[in-house]
């Protein structure tokens, strides 16, 4: 289990009040209700640096759509539209 700090946090009392309330009705302290938060914020931002970097490296790579790769000649023929 990695070692835990403490931290300091200031917050409005009514904002704390509020905190208990939510923490007391999860079972929990509001420490532990905040620790929570923090790594779910943290996995998230995670996940989605992840999920970036797949969608990036997925657009740098070429994609073949199918069918066949026409030549200028046949892309500039206009005799069928005469």
């Amino acid at each position: 289990m990695a070692a835990k700090q403490n931290i300091t946090l200031s917050v409005d009392k009514h904002l704390l009040k509020k905190a208990r309330v939510r923490a007391a009705q999860r079972g929990m302290s509001v420490s532990a209700m905040l620790a929570g938060e923090l790594v779910r914020i943290v996995e998230s931002d995670t996940t989605y640096e992840q999920a970036k970097s797949r969608a990036l490296a997925r657009l740098r790579a070429p994609f073949h759509l199918g069918g066949r790769i026409a030549d200028r000649d046949s892309l500039h023929d206009r005799r069928h539209l005469r």
